[in-house]
């Protein structure tokens, strides 16, 4: 990237939401204004176990979505029921910070999460009590990044926002004033 660019959301959250949660909250010090620490992706590839080609295309999946080479996840315990061994890879993940985390959610919000059919929101209830959120997408093909022609499967991801917020309340208005369609309790969207 070039050395003067800054990412969007990034300078909409430093000009503008910074403000509008100190306002919402009263914050003492502007060190407590909540801010996003990190994003995880993790991909699940249960399907590895018994053929290890599928993880290649999770791999590539993942690393075409967020820019970022995927870690590979290796299975902690044997379990026979799975036809698990230790050490087989059974999944990816990749953990974004900086501006490649302001540039994923940026596409996340305005262009991957409009192109799932019958989309009504997220829910605002999946906070982990200390201001972080984690939800799951069913395929990857929502992301323009994807060619829908080459993929092998339709894969699922995890994806959590992890936020400097102490509580869920915090979090929430955070994601919110960035632009996560939260749905409300008649299952429409609502927009900050």
């Amino acid at each position: 990237m070039a050395e003067n660019y800054t990412p969007r959301l990034k300078t909409q959250y430093k000009e503008d939401i910074r403000t509008k949660l100190n306002d919402e909250f009263k914050y003492d010090n502007v060190m407590q204004i909540p801010g996003l620490t990190k994003i995880v992706v993790n991909m699940g590839v249960g399907d590895a176990a018994r053929d290890s080609k599928v993880i290649n295309g999770a791999l590539e999946d993942l690393a075409a979505i967020t820019g970022q080479k995927p870690q590979l996840r290796r299975a902690k315990k044997s379990i026979a029921n799975f036809k698990l061994r230790e050490g087989m890879p059974i999944g990816a993940k990749v953990t974004l910070r900086g501006d490649r985390m302001w540039e994923f959610l940026d596409r996340l919000l305005t262009v991957a999460l409009p192109r799932i059919r019958d989309f009504r929101g997220l829910s605002d209830k999946q906070f982990d009590g200390a201001g972080n959120y984690t939800f799951g997408l069913t395929e990857q093909t929502m992301f323009y990044e994807i060619d829908i022609d080459k993929i092998d499967r339709v894969r699922g991801m995890d994806i959590t926002v992890v936020t400097t917020a102490t509580n869920d309340d915090e979090g929430r208005a955070l994601l919110r004033h960035l632009g996560f369609p939260f749905a409300d309790k008649d299952g429409k969207m609502q927009r900050a």
